[in-house]
């Protein structure tokens, strides 16, 4: 497994930066844990990257979770209508 921690400003002018942390895992085999313990700040663009992500993976067969996820990442998620997609569903805020 791989495990991949996210900084706590995932604002819009942080997505070009995430982004460049997730690609290299993109096409991993092995299952990737996204850590969002530390979010404090979410922005749609960054969660639509984290979408991308999780369900190219998905689609490859891969496994991706996003373990930790705070009160920030989880109103945003169930704003936009992506809990379920992101495996937030049933996520307690860290």
């Amino acid at each position: 497994m791989s495990a991949v921690a996210i900084g706590p400003d995932l604002g819009i002018e942080a997505a070009a930066d995430l982004k460049a942390l997730l690609l290299p895992h993109l096409e991993s085999k092995r299952s990737v844990s996204i850590d969002a313990s530390a979010v404090e700040r979410v922005h749609s663009a960054s969660l639509q990257l984290l979408f991308a992500f999780a369900r190219d993976r998905s689609q490859a067969g891969h496994k991706t979770s996003i373990d930790g996820a705070t009160k920030p990442l989880l109103d945003a998620a169930r704003l936009l209508g992506m809990s379920a997609a992101l495996g937030l569903d049933e996520e307690t805020p860290a």
